[in-house]
């Protein structure tokens, strides 16, 4: 069965489109034409100031008092994909940092039982540590941060395999055979949590690693004698970054600058978590409406961000034109999880994931 919706603009991901409307079936876009060319019966489900593609955030840890790393269970996962999709996010990647294999473990499993049971929205899993830089820890437990050894490696990548998608860690403490093994079990290597330098940083991204998490925050600093990690991101011709759009973990007028440098080569994320006093962070909720944030243990932790408030920040606060603002949130992350044929886009016989705005960039 069709279902048609209509907009005054629709936003492909490449063109605006006025006065058209969506066919969708099966969950498919079934086709994109304008208004006036709909059969006089057609009956329209929605109508729209804008309609674009949906969001997709890679660092999300938990929502509605359940961080996922502390409740790994499939109704933490459903409580996840309902919060997102209210901001705009229908794919997402449910991130655990640095912990336990134990835990690493119970949440590939309740990944595995939540697709079981058709639960919608994830992605994978997103693992963030303990493979990091102690110096670069941020609110990370110290204790269980630790270099690789190959059969660490090995035995959770065979446990987790078809489940973990992205993997941070700090390219300057781990080994060349670690790194090859990941990325050989089609794993995305995001650097992170690292104090590289400029040089190791460039060897990493020139060897296979490709993205790097929240820039700015938990890695070296971009000096005018030592670049860093963030001179790195910038300079090289392919490596994409994260950035977190609250304007706390970063400036906004920063942001602006990576922008100009780094091009389609910057997406979004949210790198929210959740008030929870169980597991090892206990997250609570500090700051103003401008800029809530959450500390574990008196350290920054996490954000409060959706992706729908991420991309008008981006527009509002840091002068990025909205075409580019609704790619960074869809188009740009799709394409590291190697998902462009059939997502970040509305295109005919891709996924009909599409989201609702006013014109005030308010999720509908």
């Amino acid at each position: 069965m069709q279902t048609i919706f209509t907009a005054d603009k629709i936003f492909t991901g490449s063109d605006w489109l006025p006065d058209h409307a969506i066919v969708t079936e099966n969950e498919l876009i079934a086709d994109l034409l304008p208004m006036v060319s709909l059969p006089h019966d057609s009956v329209i489900k929605k109508h729209s100031q804008l309609i674009a593609p949906s969001f997709l955030d890679v660092q999300i840890y938990g929502a509605s008092g359940k961080l996922f790393a502390a409740y790994p269970t499939t109704d933490s996962l459903q409580k996840l994909y309902e919060h997102c999709a209210a901001g705009g996010t229908h794919n997402f990647l449910p991130t655990a940092a640095t912990n336990t294999m134990e835990v690493f473990y119970q949440c590939i499993d309740a990944i595995k039982k939540y697709w079981e049971e058709k639960g919608k929205g994830v992605l994978g899993l997103h693992i963030e540590g303990p493979w990091i830089n102690k110096l670069k820890r941020g609110a990370h437990i110290e204790s269980l941060i630790h270099p690789p050894t190959l059969d660490e490696v090995k035995e959770l990548l065979g446990y987790g395999k078809g489940v973990i998608k992205m993997i941070t860690l700090a390219p300057e403490i781990c080994s060349k055979e670690v790194v090859d093994l990941i990325l050989a079990n089609d794993i995305i290597i995001s650097a992170g949590h690292s104090n590289a330098t400029f040089g190791e940083a460039t060897n990493a991204f020139d060897n296979g690693i490709e993205a790097a998490t929240h820039l700015f925050n938990a890695m070296s600093p971009l000096h005018h004698r030592e670049p860093g990690l963030p001179g790195a991101i910038m300079q090289h011709h392919s490596v994409m970054a994260s950035i977190i759009p609250d304007g706390y973990h970063v400036d906004f007028e920063m942001i602006s600058i990576a922008k100009k440098i780094m091009n389609d080569r910057l997406f979004i994320i949210t790198d929210a978590v959740t008030v929870t006093n169980e597991g090892l962070y206990p997250h609570q909720l500090t700051g103003d409406t401008d800029s809530y944030r959450y500390e574990s243990n008196g350290i920054l932790s996490g954000s409060a961000l959706t992706m729908a408030k991420g991309v008008k920040n981006l527009v509002v606060k840091c002068g990025i034109e909205l075409t580019e603002a609704l790619r960074m949130a869809s188009l740009y992350p799709s394409r590291l999880l190697g998902m462009t044929n059939n997502s970040g886009m509305i295109k005919k016989g891709y996924s009909a994931d599409i989201i609702f705005f006013d014109d005030d960039l308010n999720i509908i």
